[in-house]
């Protein structure tokens, strides 16, 4: 590449249709909007989640399970007898859910744009050093195309949750319909939602094929592919209130774990 002439050189990073200059835009809306209110909401949620999965236990010994509820940033409870106080059983399973989300595709449009402003919105101009901004071909970011094995991972931990739901109602040997018990099935369907509709599970379901009605097989595939695009949709919702029901279902147990808040429940 770099033997050719000037006037034929590729680009690291195609050249846009937008103003060159960071912000530069002839949009007249309020285009900063979205990605300022999402840039915010995922900072607090991701910061939280954060301190409260890796630190807040070793440093302040704040239990992360109360009454029979377990906080879904533990979940599954993997704590040995070796492990150390000032290390925290969130960090057996915290990376899954972790590497899932910082790979998603939906999550990488969002990021990119209010961390990096790259772009900052659609036909608004970007800094000129992303111009050496090699898309995903070279590290860190090529690590972002093992999004699909991150997705196989995260059935696990959701397994697990759906389980902690389900044991919640159970609790002390009765039946228990409480607040954390319906925080922690809200929880488990939103991340379901969320993981059933990864564009990396639609294309796993119906990518590849040439013919969607040459075989039985295909035609279950393509079916399967229908009901996937439906949930894909709205893929950015799912991000989103799943995002957040992990934040207050963990809010809720730590709350309820020191004894600043009561579970409502009716007992059977």
């Amino acid at each position: 590449m770099t033997g050719l002439p000037a006037s034929l050189r590729v680009p690291r990073k195609p050249v846009g249709t937008a103003r060159v200059g960071l912000g530069a835009t002839n949009r007249l809306d309020r285009w900063w909007v979205a990605p300022g209110v999402q840039g915010t909401l995922f900072t607090v949620c991701a910061t939280y989640l954060f301190i409260s999965g890796i630190l807040l236990t070793p440093l302040l010994g704040t239990p992360y399970e109360a009454d029979g509820y377990l906080s879904p940033l533990f979940s599954p409870l993997f704590r040995p007898d070796w492990l150390p106080t000032w290390l925290s059983p969130g960090l057996f399973i915290l990376w899954v859910p972790l590497g899932f989300r910082a790979t998603c595709y939906y999550y990488r449009k969002a990021y990119y744009r209010f961390y990096f402003a790259d772009p900052p919105g659609c036909s608004v101009g970007e800094p000129a050093v992303h111009r050496r901004y090699a898309l995903e071909t070279r590290f860190p970011f090529i690590l972002q195309n093992i999004h699909r094995y991150f997705l196989y991972l995260a059935f696990i931990p959701l397994f697990f949750l759906w389980l902690d739901a389900a044991l919640s109602v159970t609790n002390a040997g009765g039946t228990r319909i409480g607040l954390g018990g319906v925080i922690l099935f809200v929880n488990a369907f939103l991340l379901t939602g969320y993981s059933l509709s990864c564009h990396s599970l639609r294309h796993l379901a119906g990518g590849r094929l040439d013919c969607f009605s040459c075989s039985r097989r295909a035609k279950v595939r393509y079916s399967l592919w229908q009901r996937l695009t439906s949930l894909n949709l709205h893929h950015m919702a799912w991000a989103w209130t799943s995002l957040i029901s992990v934040t207050l279902a963990d809010v809720f147990v730590r709350l309820l774990a020191i004894g600043a808040i009561a579970d409502p429940h009716i007992r059977f």
